[in-house]
């Protein structure tokens, strides 16, 4: 289960088929979700329809939503600020700075080929159509990064296409591999085992302190199951007559939902 917008979704059979992936859903098992929910989804009535069936209650009026491990101010703070910044325009795209990018990008990938074609493949032709690739490339690298967040085009699709062009055409690589990768990554941002650019071995990447983890002790993942059995009204059956464990699940009110 997960918490979004104060509502308790059940995800145990949905997180398989969950486009995004997976693994995204999962890194946000037993955890409130709403701010990732809302940076990861442009069109949320759409994905409304879909959360729907799965949610099996809400958190009462004195429970918080704020994971405990986290600053109640700072995330506030956070939220303000996105508000702000949208309300300010600072995040519309300028269409044009991206079409002459590409064509910037594409003139570069031309003149690099023609200087092959037309001087041979001796040294210096070679060191300079070397040149002006790696300049095309690693500006195509960022510019498929804006139209992988759907940061170009108000419509998602035309976010897509263009992404799949440069990405698979332009630099040869696979776009949805990508998308996967860099959800999770800002899904839990340098978090070791959650965020997939950096997990790698630490000994041989990093300098100085280990890097942050989000450590899940079994009686927390216990904790997790006993919650999702007593919103599913399992309770009775998950704790034997003769436990005394400590409640700390988050109190709900149940939702009747149609599947």
């Amino acid at each position: 289960w997960l918490v979004i917008d104060r509502k308790v979704y059940d995800i145990s059979h949905f997180y398989r088929r969950h486009p995004g992936g997976a693994r995204l859903l999962d890194s946000h098992a037993g955890q409130d979700a709403t701010d990732a929910f809302v940076a990861f989804h442009v069109n949320k009535v759409l994905v409304s329809k879909y959360l729907k069936p799965l949610q099996i209650g809400e958190l009462a009026p004195d429970q918080p939503s704020i994971e405990p491990t986290k600053n109640e101010m700072l995330v506030k703070d956070f939220r303000e600020l996105c508000a702000t910044v949208e309300r300010m325009g600072l995040l519309e795209p300028n269409q044009l700075f991206f079409f002459l990018l590409l064509a910037h990008i594409l003139l570069l990938d031309a003149a690099a080929w023609l200087i092959l074609f037309y001087f041979g493949t001796s040294l210096l032709p070679f060191v300079f159509s070397l040149l002006l690739l790696t300049i095309s490339q690693v500006q195509a690298s960022w510019l498929q990064h804006d139209l992988g967040h759907l940061s170009v085009f108000r419509k998602t699709k035309w976010n897509h296409l263009l992404h799949k062009f440069v990405m698979c055409h332009l630099i040869g690589a696979s776009a949805k591999w990508w998308t996967l990768l860099h959800s999770q990554h800002h899904a839990k941002p340098n978090c070791f085992h959650k965020d997939p650019d950096i997990d790698m071995h630490p000994f041989l990447f990093t300098l100085g302190k280990k890097f942050s983890v989000e450590v899940i002790p079994l009686e927390n993942k216990l904790k997790r199951a006993s919650c999702l059995c007593k919103l599913l009204g399992l309770h009775s059956f998950f704790h034997s007559s003769g436990s005394k464990r400590k409640n700390t699940c988050p109190t709900t009110t149940n939702t009747n939902t149609s599947s």
